[in-house]
């Protein structure tokens, strides 16, 4: 794309498209498409209106699992398939609020006496989206209560927070968001909540409520410990489109956000991304340019550099939303395809000081998407050059890497946003959960499963059950024994390779009383429970 500044000018005009209702402009300018790349899709794109359409009317939009997908329910309950699951949206917005009422009101309160902060324990979609919200949205100024996050199953991490935390667990609301309640991690994380507030002479069921499915194991162990309320999650939810479910909302409205506004945001996005006309379409021309720049196979990543400290996790958010959804080895057909789009990025100007080097004269593997926000926020006045803010120099940043990347042929999408709000933030969730379903139906895979990360999942459950047998064995043994002696007693020679790695694990660990006394070789090291 060698063009002068002036035609560049032109092609800036045919392809930047605002969208006054979103407070919204999308900009393809930089990518490389054109009339004939929007006629030669039209068959796609017209299949992609139809997937869509049936999706959001109920159909079995993930066959594997035979499950509907509703996460456009959740913004528009009349669009719910039957009467049931409409009201099920409505109670559940209604007894948010009204929970969040009686939160700020200390009608329900601590151990401590009223709520300052929320513990919420969750991982994947049970967390991102509520982590991404909370930093886009929050103040330690203004924030209702203030929120913490157990994330991970390791353990300096969740203590790390619960330092952080410090006395004030008596004040703190747990909040464990499960779909099935059998996640591990989440598991986890609630156990060792749990075990803090008893140390703290605290009942963590007083000072906890569920998300999760009716009947789940995490439904029937709240109601077991008198926790102080449950909230509700569908099968027809998927974790990463979660967000705008009891999943985000409930911590956006006890952070003090209005929830309302951020379902409105994403409310509008649908209705505008339901258009038929892909030039006024936002979802479609972002669903396009992925699918022109990567060639139908996702060969290039996309780095997201929003400009604004705000959407930092942004691009954290986006990864699984992105990569999870499309990162598939069959398609609908059986096939194997083996796609997907990788997901990198931080934020400018900061990551300019980091690998904008690599992004402008290294691999030319990728194609960025950059978001610019017009309104800086707070100390937007203070100059700190003659007429030149702060913030001028943030969008100068913002637009300068943007030409530098095109100077060298780099892509690049420009996403530009008023301002960072519930608003905003509702729509931007909204907008690429409608992309990703876009771009699913033109590469003609199930983009609401997750086959893989059930594979993952099953695999550490081999590794937890290996870790046992060494134990048991270990606890029944004499002498120091080496790893290939161990692997043999407990018949798993083929699995040697995870013996020594589990035995290293243990031995690093005093509480299971492994020691480790180091030989020659990494592999004739002995091993003894001590």
């Amino acid at each position: 794309m060698n063009y002068t500044k002036l035609q560049w000018w032109e092609r800036f005009q045919k392809y930047y498209t605002e969208f006054p209702t979103l407070g919204l402009a999308v900009d393809l300018s930089r990518m490389n498409v054109d009339d004939a790349f929007f006629a030669a899709m039209e068959p796609k794109i017209q299949k992609a209106f139809a997937d869509m359409a049936a999706l959001e009317s109920g159909a079995i939009a993930n066959p594997d699992e035979k499950r509907m997908v509703g996460h456009y329910w959740l913004r528009n309950p009349a669009l719910a398939p039957t009467p049931e699951i409409r009201k099920e949206i409505e109670n559940a917005k209604a007894q948010i609020k009204q929970f969040t009422i009686d939160i700020n009101a200390g009608k329900i309160s601590g151990a401590g006496g009223k709520f300052e902060n929320f513990l919420l324990i969750g991982i994947g979609g049970s967390a991102l989206g509520p982590q991404f919200v909370a930093h886009a949205l929050g103040d330690p100024r203004t924030d209702k209560l203030k929120p913490y996050f157990f994330d991970n199953t390791d353990p300096d991490g969740m203590d790390r927070v619960l330092a952080m935390i410090g006395k004030n667990l008596g004040k703190t609301l747990g909040i464990v968001i499960s779909k099935s309640g059998g996640t591990k991690e989440t598991r986890n994380g609630m156990l060792v909540a749990e075990a803090a507030y008893a140390h703290a002479g605290l009942h963590f069921g007083h000072h906890a409520v569920a998300v999760t499915t009716d009947g789940s194991d995490l439904s029937k162990y709240a109601k077991k410990g008198g926790w102080l309320a449950e909230f509700p999650m569908w099968n027809w939810i998927g974790g990463r489109t979660s967000e705008l479910s009891a999943v985000g909302l409930l911590p956006a409205a006890l952070q003090g956000f209005d929830i309302d506004a951020l379902i409105l945001g994403a409310y509008e996005s649908d209705k505008i991304t339901r258009c038929k006309n892909v030039k006024t379409n936002p979802a479609y021309q972002i669903a396009l340019a992925w699918f022109e720049s990567g060639n139908g196979k996702g060969i290039k990543n996309m780095i997201v550099l929003p400009y604004k400290d705000r959407l930092e996790l942004f691009s954290k958010y986006l990864q699984q939303l992105v990569m999870e959804s499309l990162g598939k080895e069959h398609d609908l057909n059986k096939a194997i395809v083996n796609q997907g789009i990788t997901v990198l990025g931080n934020k400018g100007a900061t990551d300019q000081h980091s690998y904008i080097q690599q992004l402008r004269d290294g691999l030319n593997d990728f194609f960025a998407t950059f978001i610019e926000v017009l309104n800086d926020g707070y100390n937007s006045n203070l100059a700190v050059e003659p007429m030149v803010t702060s913030g001028d120099f943030l969008n100068g940043f913002c637009l300068g890497t943007r030409q530098a990347l095109t100077d060298k042929n780099r892509e690049s999408i420009t996403l530009t946003i008023k301002e960072v709000s519930p608003f905003s933030i509702g729509m931007l969730i909204a907008l690429f959960e409608r992309a990703v379903g876009i771009y699913a139906s033109f590469i003609n895979i199930n983009a609401y499963h997750q086959p893989g990360v059930e594979g993952g999942k099953k695999a550490a459950a081999n590794i937890i059950q290996l870790q046992i047998k060494i134990l048991a064995f270990l606890t029944q043994q004499p002498k120091h024994l080496m790893v290939s002696e161990i692997a043999k007693g407990i018949g798993a020679d083929e699995e040697i390779e995870y013996v020594f790695k589990i035995c290293e694990h243990l031995s690093a660990n005093p509480n299971h009383k492994i020691q480790k006394i180091s030989g020659s070789t990494p592999f004739s090291a002995k091993y003894i429970f001590n």
